[in-house]
């Protein structure tokens, strides 16, 4: 069930019109053309203008308006529906007449929901009255306003006796849980209220804003109607996109933007600081909570982007414990140093450590793929670089095996994933590229020889995605590395900014003019070197391991829009290694999962979160929810602790982990950054899968 608190506000600001002024409206019918004209021209597999295309737009553009069913009525939509398989000849024709008639209905529409959560607002929720949100009040629009009061009714009110549920959990049995509830409902009412009310406000104090909202999700829809990964810019959408929220990291190494329903997530990782050297930090995390060193934790899981950086910036505290909650549903809590400045070090970016058992195992973690800025054409400071510098450190300690752990990594550089493929392989090609006139293009490792010929493995899960797919797959096809996880996200396609202009060409120096309105555009798809293609299918690991992602995670193929893609020849010039024994080391894997109770765990709570996901009642009485809470413990998506980091001393690793003598020199100088070492140690001793992948390089030669 979707949280009623997030609603669809994406990338709201003032306006700024052009030289010739044009109402809201007016712009997004022009706009609308254009995104359609430059989609034709660039995109690498346009689609028909045509009554499907205008189904599919329809669609989209009432989720994103309405995407919880509280603002429309059954009646609402009949009246709009007359358009739904117009809209391609009105973008054609650039008419308004839809928007139009969207708008008005959307003004009264939120005015009127405004009324009625402050109405209902005024009475308590009782907590011990009998009733349930049924699926088909949850997923329908209703029928009338009668009916659209009581589901808002219902839907606040499961807010707030869930949080009411949130504190009573895990109260002593002698607890007096009337009185309590009495106490805060109150609080939390006003809480509720305050957050379904914040964008409509934001919508009413500003009208134009309300044209506006309105004529950017309009173009919205018709660019992600294309693909899941084109997207339509307004000028304010495009400066928030690159602004603060965006590309700047915050001083502990990690930026903010906000997910699909409005919540603090971790956009960007700085190389080398104390986010990315925490090893346990990746790119859509979501921020649930703050606690300085010595204070009280502060609950930041219902707060937004702009919110959770103001509270980094205005704070002087330099170290905090982040809490975040993982794509898997798991939290971590993450102890980060602020950054100091730059020493001039450039060595340290990269992670890694000993496995020290049977066999010295090097490990590196890869949480994202950063290029060099300041020279792309040398890379020098990129990540495939840094990773080379610190698979050297790690051969000086004599191991035997390496493994690197590309799980969350949404990916990054695709030169960067060329380069770190390019050092485990000789020169040759490393993928293939083509564009709209279907020309393909060879990826190469153009610098002969590898940093490392022992056994490797690629650690990978659903949100490995894009550049680290390119570098999985890469390895699979050259038999160069066994692939262990989960299938990986599904991402094989390319994409670039350009301003809303029919006249630029893709290779012109003018594309990065300015614009009133820009244009996020699919150029290219992505193949491995063996002719196939992750888009959608992601990388299919070699030794599957058990993961709960697997009932989680959303990948490329969950996307209606997604491109279909067909495989290509494979490069003339590819020449795979010999095959590995994978027959051998998927038996291995087996025996370990079926003798792991940390596996067999995962295989318990995967289950219980297939059976959760399917749609059912939800009871609003306090003691279900209660009930409700300690038995989906660990499947909860909100609770913030429903699934804990693993302790140490829960399962018994194979290893103790070291770091090599370069790093313990470092960590002598630096008591913060030793205690940062410290808790990502005890993180990995804990980690079935590391173990897993450990035990299988063993049997690697």
């Amino acid at each position: 069930m979707k949280i009623f608190l997030s609603l669809f506000l994406l990338f709201i600001g003032i306006y700024t019109v052009s030289a010739q002024v044009q109402t809201p409206i007016q712009k997004a019918v022009n706009d609308a053309y254009m995104v359609t004209r430059m989609a034709e021209k660039f995109h690498v597999q346009p689609k028909p203008l045509d009554d499907a295309f205008s189904n599919s737009m329809f669609g989209v553009l009432l989720l994103k308006l309405d995407d919880e069913k509280i603002y429309f009525t059954q009646q609402d939509i009949a009246a709009l529906s007359k358009y739904q398989f117009q809209l391609d000849d009105l973008v054609k024709a650039k008419q308004s007449t839809f928007l139009q008639l969207l708008t008005t209905l959307y003004k009264q529409r939120i005015q009127q929901v405004d009324t009625m959560v402050e109405n209902i607002c005024k009475q308590p929720f009782n907590a011990t009255f009998k009733e349930q949100l049924t699926v088909v009040e949850d997923t329908t629009y209703a029928s009338n306003t009668a009916v659209q009061r009581l589901k808002i009714y219902k839907l606040m009110k499961l807010a707030v006796v869930q949080n009411i549920a949130s504190y009573l959990a895990n109260a002593k049995p002698t607890f007096n849980q009337k009185k309590f509830t009495d106490s805060i409902e109150p609080i939390l009412r006003r809480k509720v209220q305050t957050a379904v009310k914040r964008p409509i406000k934001k919508l009413l104090q500003h009208p134009n804003n309300i044209d506006v909202e309105i004529g950017n999700s309009y173009c919205e829809a018709i660019a992600e109607c294309y693909d899941p990964h084109s997207a339509y810019f307004s000028l304010d959408a495009k400066a928030n996109f690159e602004s603060e929220l965006g590309k700047k990291p915050s001083r502990f190494g990690f930026a903010l933007n906000e997910d699909e329903n409005g919540k603090a997530i971790i956009s960007d990782l700085a190389p080398g600081s104390s986010a990315y050297k925490s090893g346990q930090l990746n790119k859509g995390d979501k921020i649930t909570g703050v606690q300085w060193e010595g204070q009280e934790k502060v609950d930041v899981s219902d707060k937004d982007a702009a919110i959770v950086n103001d509270l980094f910036n205005n704070h002087s505290q330099d170290k905090m414990t982040l809490t975040v909650k993982k794509a898997d549903g798991s939290t971590r809590q993450v102890t980060l140093q602020r950054q100091v400045i730059d020493n001039g070090e450039e060595d340290d970016k990269v992670k890694s450590f000993i496995l020290k058992g049977e066999k010295a195992i090097g490990y590196i973690s890869l949480p994202a793929f950063y290029e060099d800025w300041e020279d792309q054409d040398n890379g020098v400071k990129g990540c495939a670089n840094d990773v080379a510098k610190e698979i050297l450190k790690l051969k000086k300690e004599n191991i035997e095996g390496l493994i690197i752990d590309v799980r969350y990594n949404g990916g990054g550089s695709l030169q960067e994933a060329i380069d770190l493929a390019g050092i485990f392989i000789d020169a040759g090609p490393v993928g293939q590229i083509n564009d709209k006139a279907s020309k393909v293009y060879t990826l190469k490792d153009m610098n002969r020889g590898t940093i490392f010929d022992g056994p490797l493995a690629i650690m990978v899960n659903g949100y490995s995605a894009s550049a680290s797919e390119m570098l999985a797959g890469t390895l699979q096809d050259y038999n160069r590395a066994v692939i262990v996880g989960t299938p990986t996200f599904g991402k094989a396609t390319a994409q670039t900014v350009l301003p809303m202009d029919t006249t630029i060409s893709l290779d012109e120096s003018n594309r990065n003019k300015r614009a009133d309105s820009y244009l996020k555009l699919t150029i290219n798809r992505l193949y491995r070197v063996n002719g196939t293609t992750a888009q959608t299918t992601g990388v299919v690991p070699d030794v599957l391991l058990p993961d709960v992602l697997s009932a989680r995670a959303k990948r490329e193929a969950d996307e209606k829009q997604a491109l279909i893609v067909q495989r290509i020849d494979a490069n003339k010039y590819y020449k795979p290694n010999a095959p590995l024994n994978i027959a051998a080391l998927k038996t291995a894997a087996a025996t370990e999962v079926a003798t792991s109770k940390a596996f067999a765990d995962i295989i318990s709570r995967t289950k219980k979160i297939e059976a959760y996901k399917q749609p059912k009642d939800q009871s609003l009485l306090l003691a279900d929810i209660i009930q409700q809470r300690k038995s989906n413990a660990s499947i909860d998506d909100d609770d913030e602790e429903a699934e804990e980091a693993p302790k140490k001393d829960s399962i018994k690793a194979p290893f103790t982990i070291i770091n090599h003598a370069f790093e313990t020199k470092r960590l002598e100088a630096d008591s913060n950054q030793k205690a940062m070492n410290n808790g990502w140690k005890d993180y990995l001793l804990a980690d079935p899968y590391l173990q897993a992948v450990y035990k299988l390089l063993l049997l690697m030669k």
